[in-house]
Parts: C-alpha cells; sequence; structure tokens
C-alpha cells in the first residue's frame, strides 16, 4: 500500500529539476499522485473505510493547491506536469 523506497526514487529522479532536487512542486505533486491511485484503488474495495476516505480528501486537496501554485508561477510547467500524470485535460 505504501509507496516503496524504490518506487518513490523512481518517481524523484523522474520529476526533479536537476540532481540533488528532491522536494520541488513538481515531485511533491508526483507523489502525492502515485499515493492517491493507490488510496483510491483500496477503497474500491473497502467502501466503509471512511478514515482513509478522510486522508484521500486531505491528500487530493493538497495536491490542488500545488497545482495552483504552480499554475500561477509557471504555467509552461503546470501544463508539462498535467501532461505527464494524466491528470485532467
Amino acid at each position: 500500500m505504501a509507496l516503496t523506497k524504490e518506487k518513490k526514487k523512481e518517481l524523484t529522479e523522474g520529476f526533479q529539476l536537476n540532481k540533488q532536487d528532491s522536494g520541488s512542486t513538481d515531485v511533491q505533486v508526483a507523489l502525492l499522485t502515485e499515493r492517491i491511485n493507490d488510496l483510491s484503488s483500496h477503497l474500491t474495495s473497502n467502501k466503509k473505510d471512511f478514515h482513509s476516505r478522510r486522508g484521500l480528501l486531505k491528500m487530493v486537496g493538497q495536491r490542488r493547491r500545488l497545482l495552483d501554485y504552480l499554475n500561477e508561477s509557471d504555467p509552461k510547467r503546470y501544463q508539462n506536469l498535467i501532461k505527464k500524470l494524466n491528470l485532467r485535460r
């Protein structure tokens, strides 16, 4: 269920802006998206798990705020990121 070290490292390397980048908005959104997808699949089989559903909603809100920030500061990077992650549009 949780992200493994290998998966987290793979995502970080795929979305980092430079070699030492591990906390940019792009990386954070990619990691949140992976966790959201995992939790969504969990909730399809466990419909009454309301505590996990609340955590999912908090993660979706956090990702939305990060994406809004990125869209305001660098719209081209925002567009590239949502295409890469297959989010909306």
